[in-house]
């Protein structure tokens, strides 16, 4: 058995279901349930098929993660669980599951914030972050560059976010003009590996010199991609699906690297920590290490498993928060699908049920 606290994590934002156990910084287990075959023919996750995914694969992967670590529910001090933000239905499912646990297990509930999640992630492989770093998120859905100083006691200062298409997002689209499969960022990168990113001459969206330092755009880009495919299939031609592929990562990898770097340097901040799916991206591992060793700036980034969505990452923050002493949620906590990333730990107040008239 452990000799710290043990906490349960539970993840359901999206498309995966993830149950993560963590005592004292150390991960126990992990165990993930995807339900992104299912939204493969659709090029895009369907709200309702994650929420029943979710479902179906809550209690399977809970247990899955108890038998990892050689645990029973009895052995719990307490479950984390991602209240926000992510698809409404597939956060009630969750947090519905999350709930139950804690109270048949009779120990506190953790609301915690899925960007901070996947920020805590990189302390199960690297330890305790430092104080401050330069956090940069980048996934499906989020692109943020954040100054984190004490993750579970101080403000997250947020420097910048993506005003439109997040980079992963971005990916995704562009593979589907290429005739990639879904999900476009695993796609994009396996067909970069045949090209040449100097081929194309695609945009560094916000980067001039009167632009927001830090932020991002992606929109844009994935328009002059569609634009250079639709031009070469007007032609006639044969589109050159890695070259597209090479050049579009490497324009995504450059600004996201270049910005992180940029804030790195304003703030005087030692080191970068890079989360979230397109973390996997090889491109944008390579070029952050690159950059960040000719900047003197220490580089780290979870393992793979650890990048994508996951209860591991949840089940960190959950451990730091309860070895802060952080007050634990109520179970009347609610969702909030949109929630901004101030605080590690999100409580959101139940909504009041409407008064009945006389």
């Amino acid at each position: 058995m452990p000799n710290g606290r043990i906490v349960l994590g539970i993840e359901s934002s999206c498309d995966e279901t993830g149950a993560g156990i963590v005592s004292d910084g150390r991960l126990l287990a992990h165990a993930v349930a995807s339900s992104m075959d299912e939204h493969a023919r659709f090029g895009g996750v369907v709200p309702e098929i994650a929420a029943r995914a979710h479902l179906h694969s809550f209690t399977p992967v809970v247990q899955e993660a108890l038998s990892q670590a050689g645990l029973r529910l009895s052995d719990l001090d307490a479950v984390a669980v991602t209240t926000g933000p992510g698809l409404a239905g597939a956060l009630q499912v969750g947090l519905a599951g999350a709930k139950t646990l804690a109270y048949a297990a009779g120990v506190p509930l953790y609301g915690v914030h899925h960007l901070a999640g996947h920020v805590a992630a990189d302390t199960l492989e690297h330890g305790p972050l430092p104080d401050p770093c330069m956090v940069l998120i980048v996934s499906g859905g989020h692109t943020s560059l954040l100054l984190v100083r004490d993750l579970v006691r101080d403000p997250i200062i947020h420097l910048g976010d993506t005003v439109d298409d997040a980079a992963g997002e971005c990916f995704d689209k562009v593979a589907r003009v290429f005739g990639l499969p879904y999900p476009g960022g695993p796609a994009i990168d396996r067909a970069a590996r045949a090209g040449n990113p100097c081929a194309v001459a695609f945009p560094r969206p916000l980067t001039g010199a009167k632009d927001d330092p830090y932020a991002f755009s992606f929109s844009g880009l994935k328009t002059a991609a569609a634009r250079w495919a639709e031009k070469h299939r007007i032609a006639g031609a044969e589109l050159p699906v890695a070259d597209g592929a090479a050049a579009l990562q490497e324009a995504v990898a450059d600004v996201l690297t270049r910005k992180a770097l940029a804030a790195c340097r304003a703030y005087e901040v030692g080191t970068l920590v890079v989360v979230g799916g397109v973390a996997a991206n090889s491109r944008v591992r390579s070029l952050a290490e690159e950059r960040c060793a000719a900047a003197g700036v220490e580089l780290r980034v979870p393992p793979l498993t650890l990048c994508t969505d996951n209860g591991a990452m949840i089940a960190a923050v959950g451990d730091l928060l309860v070895r802060a002493g952080a007050a634990p949620a109520q179970l009347s906590v609610s969702i909030d699908p949109s929630a901004p990333l101030e605080y590690a730990a999100l409580h959101p107040a139940a909504v009041p049920a409407p008064a009945r008239a006389a």
